[in-house]
């Protein structure tokens, strides 16, 4: 098939080489989002995706909004046969879901209908879920609504971060979207309504949803840490300035001896207080610093004893 391929960050890269490597179906384009600022000196820089794209000299296309009616007709002469989309990070209208003779087709980083949203992995992390997945999906009018072709499963490990769970979605997931590629072209595959019961939201996770509350137990504190990592990133506030919590922490059960927030500082460890019992930290980040090990910075820091995060 002729396949015009949407996508825009790093996730999506594994599926674009993945079509690229079948022997089946050619790429012709790719659409992807305008090109942001990124680094220091806030120059523009082109997408994954579009940077792949070029490197492959493939048709780049970066519409504002994928309805722009230039944007329509170029991919009206186009002619895909499909539109597979991985992470592009706009909405498609019905003018351009028409065009693809087998529609847009989506690969999602859930078990649908679970998680239907923008931060799936994250919210499958935050809460607490042992198994998650992928799913490809016609795309309709709705969020992440449209019936689906396949399904792959992906057990989410007690260390994982969001960010390592993701790497490895993207590249079962990539094999996931060739797949139903194939299947589409041999005409034996076909979408299948998704149930009624089981539907969660996953809006984007924000800089507050990533404050820790140090009132709640450890094992939620190591969610938080580990559901948003790498971005944004937890967060607390230590005299008051904002401190990431950017590497893992340990749980230390039976340990209650801290009030929530209260530091405890060791030869080569810094524990904190929580909800239920103490957690000990891995690295964490000062405000304009860079990540360093927890107890290297208590020392520099001279923390007192009783001193607390979070207020």
């Amino acid at each position: 098939m002729r396949l015009v391929f949407a996508g825009t960050p790093e996730v999506a890269v594994p599926a674009l080489e993945a079509l690229l490597a079948s022997d089946r179906h050619e790429v012709v384009a790719v659409v992807t989002r305008p090109d942001a600022p990124a680094g220091r000196g806030r120059k523009l820089v082109a997408s994954p995706v579009a940077q792949r794209a070029e490197e492959a000299g493939i048709e780049i296309l970066k519409p504002a909004k994928p309805g722009d009616p230039d944007f329509l007709a170029r991919l009206t002469e186009i002619a895909p046969d499909c539109c597979p989309v991985v992470a592009y990070g706009a909405l498609i209208r019905p003018g351009a879901l028409e065009i693809p003779v087998h529609g847009w087709v989506n690969l999602h980083f859930s078990l649908l209908p679970a998680w239907r949203g923008a931060a799936p992995v994250q919210h499958a992390v935050l809460a607490g879920d042992e198994v998650t997945g992928a799913s490809t999906f016609r795309i309709e009018q709705g969020l992440d609504s449209g019936p689906v072709f396949g399904v792959i499963t992906e057990e989410i490990r007690p260390t994982d971060t969001s960010g390592e769970l993701l790497t490895r979605l993207a590249h079962s997931g990539a094999r996931l979207l060739s797949a139903t590629m194939d299947g589409i072209e041999d005409g034996g595959l076909h979408a299948v309504p998704q149930p009624a019961d089981g539907i969660t939201l996953a809006p984007k996770i924000s800089v507050e949803d990533a404050r820790i509350d140090w009132k709640h137990p450890a094992l939620r504190i190591d969610r938080v840490v580990r559901g948003c990592a790498p971005a944004p990133g937890a967060w607390t506030t230590f005299r008051g300035e904002r401190l990431k919590v950017s590497g893992p922490v340990t749980l230390l059960p039976g340990s209650t001896e801290l009030a929530p927030g209260e530091l405890a500082v060791g030869k080569n460890s810094l524990r904190a207080g929580t909800g239920s019992h103490d957690i000990e930290f891995g690295e964490v980040q000062p405000q304009g610093k860079k990540p360093m090990r927890a107890a290297d910075w208590a020392r520099g820091a001279r923390i007192e004893s009783g001193e607390q995060l979070g207020l």
